[in-house]
């Protein structure tokens, strides 16, 4: 769906700080539409300006409403956020999958996120207004989100599940180099490292089971090979070079 389809609706927020947070989050993945019921007098105040920042604008064009059911009037589907586990609201989204099922709502269809007080969340009444249940996944020891917070994690999950998320792509694993160069690699080292004195004359392997520990983990590739056996090199003629200089003369 068009992000413009989205509406945020957050009823009866009480803090002028995570208002702004909150305008600051939906700018941050594309999303403009704010609705406020009945929010606290101090809502455009100096505080959530600071804390929208460049999103204040949102908030100066946030549309208000007494009530619930007035800033729905136009919305078809509704999700509501909720830890309230009721036997009339068993099917609950986590946000990845509620993303999926905005993003797969077509451009003619309004939806919105509705999110209640900072303390005390969506009343019933509120929760009887929605279609589905969304709710956030917490640790018991302290399962409460920040209301700004909450909101950051939903627009991201819609944000990566939309056209604007396939953008991005995990990098494409490196093809590895085979066990032979790597060898090889380890059998120059072995040379090189035993010509400047730095490896023990009599157990060499002790200090080269390091490296290989090392580099084993890191998971070499060719290129990386190569680089390392070009600093073997310039080793390898440096040592050259050191030599011839202090020769002494026949």
């Amino acid at each position: 769906m068009k992000p413009e389809n989205l509406s945020i609706i957050l009823v009866k927020p009480q803090g002028p700080l995570n208002i702004g947070s909150i305008c600051r989050s939906m700018m941050n993945f594309g999303f403009s539409k704010l609705r406020l019921v009945d929010p606290c007098r101090e809502y455009l105040s100096l505080d959530a300006k600071k804390m929208a920042m460049g999103a204040f604008k949102i908030l100066e064009q946030a549309e208000l409403f007494d009530d619930l059911p007035s800033a729905l009037h136009d919305i078809h589907i509704a999700f509501g956020t909720t830890r309230r586990f009721g036997k009339y609201r068993k099917n609950f989204c986590t946000p990845s999958i509620a993303a999926e099922q905005i993003n797969a709502i077509d451009d003619t269809t309004s939806a919105a996120l509705v999110m209640g007080t900072e303390d005390s969340g969506l009343e019933t009444k509120d929760l009887e207004l929605c279609q589905h249940f969304i709710t956030i996944p917490t640790h018991a020891d302290y399962p409460s989100m920040n209301l700004s917070h909450s909101l950051s994690i939903l627009v991201y999950e819609i944000a990566m599940k939309s056209d604007a998320g396939k953008k991005f792509h995990n990098p494409i694993p490196q093809r590895l180099a085979p066990g032979k160069e790597i060898e090889h690699m380890f059998d120059h080292m072995r040379k090189t490292l035993q010509e400047i004195d730095f490896l023990d004359q009599q157990n060499p392997d002790h200090i080269l089971r390091t490296f290989r520990r090392l580099f084993g983990s890191a998971g070499l590739t060719p290129r990386d090979i190569k680089i390392i056996r070009g600093l073997m090199s310039r080793i390898d003629w440096t040592e050259s070079q050191r030599r011839k200089a202090i020769k002494p003369d026949e």
